[in-house]
Order: structure tokens, then C-alpha cells, then sequence
């Protein structure tokens, strides 16, 4: 088959995110997020471009100024947005004989939750104002970012939760997701993850907040050592699936278990998704989110780096984007290599 979904790791022309602004969910707490917004660009500008959309790209781009980006790195586009995780709503690039093909799946709020009129046709505006270079191509399907994760050779990682959820594709059963994934992302063989969630996670169980596909067979995965926690038997059971696991050459996956974040909640006491899986893989570094906890913080960092050696691994303090109940990968999404125009 020669259509193939890169790994995250392999090379990239730049990020995509969209900036927070008065009218998304971030619009009380701009103060507090924007700081956060900055320094993802900030960092990632150090290795590569960064393709950002925002409604008043002035404003946006005076307050990165500010912070110390070098804008030379950094594109806006001007448009509406809803929201800003663009992990969801950005562009799925798959290689077509080893050329960039943009796969724009529908986008409908993680199940028809949240309003996502801006977010759908994101992708379809960066490619009408010139932003992206590959052929665009339309998906009648619903498919986010975050709920698919590849090791750039033809396994796909999913949830059940998610890909089987009423409210995305409910035309299709198991099997009719497994061909669509082999037809439009050169999916040879999908393993599928039944247990594990975090709660407060609006996605329904992405599984870029539960386990990650790394280089080298690795697998590095959310772990929860307290048996007290309401996730301790979850996300147990979804230790041993990956256990159960076998990458293409037949040998189990080497597994590395992340630490588990302290508890956050929100002003209301509901339990907000914490997770360190949710990390960016981008040219020489990983970025990684941290949540104000020095010691889990610290030990997260040495895990992924373990998964990525040679890669400069960087912390970011994204405990502010835990109240719209997403973190750092969420927030992006890779551009690989020949996307830009």
C-alpha cells in the first residue's frame, strides 16, 4: 500500500495552533492562557515554523512579540475560530508515494458537545489563503487528531471509547473504521485500547492522553500507582492490554509508565485531566507538559526523554489549560515535512 501516516517524530515543517481570544471558552481567563499560548510558539520556534490562526492577527502577533518570539518563525492567518485545539480540527497529513496528501476529516466538537462551525473549515481556509501546499482532500468522516496515534509503518493506536462513540461515525461498526483507517491512512493493523480514561476529558478518551506510540517499539503510557484513585482499576486494565500488545516484528512493546499527576480540580470541584502522555514530539525536542509538581514534573521529563534520546526535552507549565480539560499536544498540530507553501 503506498499511503502511510508519518509518526509525529519524523520531520516537520511547522505547528499549527489558533489563538485564544474573547470569543472561546478561554475568554475569562485570557490573562492566564495566553502566557501558556506564548511559550509553546516561543519554544517551538527555536526548531521549527509555527502557522497560527487567530481573528485579529495584529493582536495576536504584538502580544507574542512581547514575550520574546522570533515572528520571523511565526505566520498568522487571520480567521474565525471557535476554540484552539488544533490538534482536533487541523489537517491529517498522510504521504501518497511519499508526497504530502491533507485529509480534512469533519470536526463536530468532539461529538457534537461543543459549537465547531469556525474550527471545521480551518484547514480548507489555510489552504484558500495559501498556507498549505500538499492537495487537500475531504473526509465524510469524523476523525480528531488526538484520537489516532501511528509509528509511521502502518499500526494505528486508537480507543473504542472515541472511535465508537454514537455521535461521530454511527454509520460504521469496528471493522468499517478499520477499512476507512486502511484505505485513508494506510493503516495495516489497528490496536485497540478498551479500557483507560481520565475524568474531565471531554474528547472520550483520546488516546493522546493515554498512550503514546515513541521510536523504537516504545510505548509510554499514563499509570495511576494509587489505589484510591477512581482511575487506578482503568487505567490497570489498560496496562495489561498494552502488555498484550505485539509490534510489527512479533517482540512485546517496551513500555514506560508516566508518573501520576496530583489531582486538579476547577472552581466547581470537577476532577480536571492531568496527564504528562500529553506531550509534542517536534525536530530535535519534546515538549512537555508540566503541572506545577516538581518531582512528577521532573520524573515525566526523564521518561519521555528515555523515549527520545538525542531530543532536547523541554517543560512547559500548562497547568492553566487543564480548566478547558486539554494540555500541550491538544493545543498543536504538526505540519510534516513539505506542508508549508
Amino acid at each position: 500500500m503506498n499511503i502511510r501516516l508519518p509518526a509525529e517524530w519524523e520531520a516537520q515543517d511547522a505547528v499549527l495552533l489558533a489563538w485564544p481570544h474573547e470569543g472561546t471558552d478561554w475568554g475569562y481567563m485570557l490573562d492566564d492562557v495566553r502566557p501558556v499560548f506564548a511559550e509553546i510558539i516561543l519554544q517551538i520556534a527555536r526548531f521549527e515554523r509555527v502557522l497560527l490562526t487567530a481573528p485579529f492577527a495584529a493582536e495576536a502577533g504584538d502580544f507574542l512579540a512581547a514575550a520574546g518570539v522570533d515572528m520571523s518563525r511565526v505566520t498568522i492567518f487571520e480567521m474565525p475560530n471557535n476554540d484552539s485545539w488544533a490538534r482536533d480540527f487541523g489537517p491529517i497529513t498522510v504521504m501518497f508515494s511519499d508526497k504530502p496528501v491533507l485529509l480534512d476529516f469533519g470536526f463536530n466538537g468532539w461529538g457534537l458537545k461543543f459549537p465547531a462551525n469556525h474550527d471545521n473549515l480551518i484547514t480548507k481556509r489555510l489552504k484558500e489563503q495559501g498556507a498549505l501546499k500538499p492537495n487537500l482532500k475531504t473526509i465524510g468522516l469524523i476523525m480528531e487528531g488526538g484520537s489516532i496515534e501511528s509509528d509511521g509503518l502502518g499500526t494505528i493506536l486508537t480507543t473504542t471509547e472515541c472511535m465508537l462513540s454514537p455521535n461521530r461515525n454511527p454509520q460504521l461498526d469496528k471493522s468499517e473504521i478499520e477499512q476507512a483507517m486502511a484505505s485513508l491512512l494506510g493503516a495495516r493493523r489497528v490496536l485497540w485500547l478498551n479500557h483507560g480514561y481520565l475524568a474531565g476529558d471531554d474528547t472520550d478518551s483520546h488516546v493522546d492522553t493515554l498512550a503514546r506510540i515513541c521510536p523504537n517499539n516504545v510505548i509510554i503510557y499514563t499509570a495511576c500507582d494509587d489505589q484510591r484513585d477512581e482511575h487506578y482499576q482503568e487505567l490497570k486494565l489498560m496496562e495489561q492490554e498494552l502488555e498484550a500488545f505485539r509490534a510489527p516484528d512479533g517482540s512485546p512493546y517496551r513500555l514506560i509508565p508516566l508518573p501520576w499527576p496530583k489531582a486538579h480540580f476547577d472552581e466547581a470541584a470537577h476532577r480536571l485531566p492531568a496527564t504528562y502522555a500529553n506531550f509534542l514530539a517536534i525536530n530535535g525536542a519534546v515538549l512537555v507538559p508540566t503541572y506545577r509538581d516538581n518531582d512528577k514534573d521532573q520524573l515525566a521529563m526523564e521518561r519521555i526523554g528515555q523515549a527520545f534520546p538525542g531530543r532536547q526535552v523541554i517543560g512547559i507549565d500548562c497547568l492553566p489549560l487543564l480548566e478547558q480539560h486539554g494540555s500541550l499536544h491538544c493545543v498543536t498540530m504538526q505540519l510534516p515535512e513539505g506542508v508549508l507553501a
